[in-house]
């Protein structure tokens, strides 16, 4: 069995005799003392209860492997106080029945829209999280969690309705209070720009992670192989996307193509800073890295919730107009989409399923010409779900195909 550098080999050789009791607490402790990497999904693994696991996978400080249920139970926990809060604000409106369970319903509903248009982010925020330290993990399901329900899905809206209305925001807040029809409409004109700025952060997304001549694993092996070696050529990505930002503006009307364009500009000039910001703190050089130790990464990852959110917030106004209602679905959603993230990461899921990740990606990109095309035509956020999670589903079966043909030829060596 590998071992991690560094002296993670004698350290684990220590371990071993130490006992199995003392599991959790022996990882938990030099995992936050940087002795023992904290890459879910490494080759550093653990012994408990007999069996060697993903460090990550056993509960710490309890010595007990984590079942699926211990992820969620947060987000059980949002869930019930979510629905709760549904049904209060369809009672408080009418004081019937009838509207209560309506408001319930479709709280429901919007939390099941976020984690399908969503599942795929937690692939790909599992795939940056894994790089960041523990408490910098933490503080993204916390800090990120609260950025991420009252920023992105309540006061992000209301900024753009504010911005595009020439309002204040005691104005915007106000109008989205006792006028949400009109509020919406707002929030619905503006959608040309949320899909110019996060359709271009999210294809260079995509393009940076296929267009990288450090990747060895290929899931499409033709077109993946041929995207890598275009990595030698510098800044082939970028000049893809300002061509693709080009020819859809060339397909707007003449007053439309000039709050267009600063959008997408915007989108690629802040994945550019995004970035940059995140090797300065967070690269091995990083002038910062003792203080900082994953904002970079942290930054990130909640530019990247928030392009993914915009197809949920503008989505969820086809099903209600109430802004609270929209805020709540969504934060629900949100919630299991930062559980599934900490499982994938704690797991190694990533890992063991090889291709998952690049499902996620092809997931991406093909969000990002979604939301190109909806400068033009409208599309279904439903649908564009469904294909997500189908793409998704795909890389895990040709995941799972070959482990079964690895543990083959493993048998017959």
């Amino acid at each position: 069995m590998a071992h991690s550098s560094g002296g993670g080999g004698a350290i684990l050789a220590r371990w071993r005799g130490a006992g199995k009791a003392r599991c959790g607490r022996t990882v938990t402790a030099l995992v936050r003392r940087g002795r023992l990497p904290c890459t879910g999904g490494g080759p550093f693994l653990c012994r408990c209860r007999g069996a060697w696991l993903p460090r990550g996978a056993e509960d710490p400080g309890k010595g007990r492997v984590r079942t699926t249920l211990t992820y969620f139970r947060s987000a059980f926990a949002v869930t019930a106080v979510g629905l709760a809060a549904a049904f209060a604000l369809g009672w408080s409106g009418s004081d019937s029945l009838h509207d209560a369970l309506d408001y319930l319903v479709v709280g429901a509903a919007l939390a099941a829209l976020e984690i399908s248009l969503s599942f795929d982010n937690a692939i790909v925020n599992a795939s940056t999280l894994k790089t960041m330290t523990p408490v910098w993990r933490k503080r993204f399901l916390t800090w990120g969690m609260l950025i991420a329900v009252f920023g992105m899905r309540l006061v992000f809206p209301l900024a753009i309705v504010a911005v595009a209305a020439h309002l204040g925001p005691v104005d915007a807040l106000r109008l989205a209070l006792f006028h949400p029809e009109a509020y919406a409409h707002i929030l619905d004109d503006a959608h040309l720009t949320i899909a110019a700025f996060g359709g271009t952060f999210l294809m260079m997304v995509a393009l940076h992670y296929f267009v990288d001549e450090r990747k060895e694993v290929h899931w499409i092996n033709r077109l993946e192989c041929r995207l890598r070696a275009c990595a030698s050529l510098e800044g082939l990505e970028t000049a893809f996307v300002l061509v693709v930002i080009l020819g859809f503006a060339l397909m707007l009307p003449p007053d439309r193509v000039d709050s267009y364009m600063i959008a997408a500009i915007a989108g690629l000039l802040t994945f550019s800073a995004v970035r940059a910001l995140g090797r300065a703190l967070d690269g091995p050089r990083g002038v910062l890295r003792a203080a900082a130790g994953g904002l970079g990464a942290f930054l990130y990852l909640e530019v990247l919730d928030a392009s993914f959110s915009f197809d949920g917030v503008v989505g969820a106004f086809a099903m209600t107009s109430d802004l609270f209602l929209i805020a709540i679905g969504l934060g629900i959603g949100a919630m299991y989409v930062r559980s599934m993230t900490l499982m994938f990461v704690d797991r190694g899921t990533l890992a063991q399923f090889r291709y998952l990740e690049h499902g996620a990606f092809y997931s991406v990109l093909f969000l990002s010409v979604v939301m190109f095309l909806e400068t033009q035509i409208e599309v279904s956020e439903i649908a564009t779900g469904c294909v997500g999670v189908v793409v998704i589903l795909a890389a895990l079966r040709s995941s799972v195909r070959h482990n079964r043909q690895d543990a083959e030829k493993r048998r017959t060596w």
